[in-house]
């Protein structure tokens, strides 16, 4: 016997304890999946400020957003009117024409330029102070200055009358409160870290589910059902979460405005969650075929081939035998 045949082997470990070992990676790379998507589209979906008024900006023309919005406006300049308009007799008669002018007005041109600069502002004020920490224990505000002179700019465009007497205040406009600044900054240091360890982890703990089950095939096909089932688990996220946040608003009547907000801000959650159902389903289904199919066609083209070398082996023979007759 040769010294490779004397050498000790090293012992493979048991199935068993392989599929064991690969049933639980598969697991927590399962269940991080939904987790890592959705701290992906908080950390980077909602923080991109040309993205977020691309997806706001068609709401400017959405009837619940509207008459939200009017109704807001209205509501200001009757408390801006002063004491006498709101609570005297002459209530019922300004009030409606308020309203009136409030919706007439969000159907122009300067209400939509508004409404992009508005949101604009606020989201830029809003991440400036996520992200930096010197700004703790301070409110986030807004300076309407940007704003007014956007509309201010499409009043002239439009050749509204005494337009451009419309004075350009700075007026700092409050958007959060301290104690809810300070909230949402350490939710977004923790986000902005799991956008980045979460989606990583879950693929090393795939990979390595795949490499050491006994049976990689099944592996990928639980894989792939695995982040089916967690994709549709964040599709029903978002819908239980979309009903939670409606729910505790105090107005009725602007539910269905906070609903479209709502509906435009997880668009692409909701599209990533239903390309996490196909893509999961997709590669069970390839595994599945693969391994019903696979072997009987390899069997298949064993045989072909077989039948093949046999017709050469005989054809060789056969002209062998006729040259030795020659």
């Amino acid at each position: 016997m040769s010294e490779r045949d004397l050498a000790p082997r090293p012992e493979k470990a048991p199935p068993r304890a392989r599929n064991v070992l690969s049933a639980v990676l598969l697991t927590l790379a399962c269940l991080i999946v939904p987790f890592g998507a959705l701290a992906s589209w908080a950390a980077h979906g909602l923080t991109d400020t040309g993205r977020y008024v691309r997806t706001m900006a068609p709401l400017a023309s959405d009837p619940d957003v509207r008459r939200a919005v009017a109704d807001a406006m209205g509501e200001g300049v009757m408390r801006q009117a002063g004491r006498e308009v709101d609570t005297g007799p002459l209530r019922g008669a300004v009030g409606p024409f308020v309203h009136d002018a409030a919706r007439s007005f969000t159907r122009t041109e300067a209400y939509r330029a508004a409404w992009d600069a508005a949101n604009r502002a606020v989201h830029d004020a809003v991440l400036r102070a996520l992200r930096d920490d010197g700004t703790r224990g301070a409110p986030v505000t807004v300076d309407a200055a940007p704003v007014i002179a956007r509309v201010k700019r499409q009043f002239s465009d439009d050749h509204v009358p005494f337009a451009r007497r419309i004075p350009v205040t700075h007026t700092r406009i409050p958007v959060l409160p301290a104690e809810d600044v300070d909230r949402l900054r350490k939710g977004y240091h923790v986000l902005d870290t799991a956008a980045f360890w979460l989606p990583l982890t879950a693929a090393v703990l795939a990979v390595a589910a795949i490499a050491v089950a006994a049976c990689r095939r099944r592996a990928v096909t639980a894989l792939g059902l695995g982040t089916a089932l967690g994709g549709a688990l964040l599709v029903l996220a978002v819908a239980i979460g979309r009903r939670l946040t409606l729910a505790d608003l105090p107005d009725a009547l602007h539910r269905p405005a906070a609903g479209a907000v709502y509906d435009a801000l997880t668009a692409t959650l909701r599209t990533v969650s239903w390309l996490l159902c196909l893509l999961g389903l997709a590669v069970a289904a390839g595994a599945w075929v693969t391994g019903r199919y696979g072997p009987r066609l390899a069997a298949r083209r064993h045989a072909r081939g077989s039948a093949v070398g046999a017709v050469k082996v005989s054809a060789r023979h056969g002209a062998g035998s006729s040259h030795q007759a020659k």
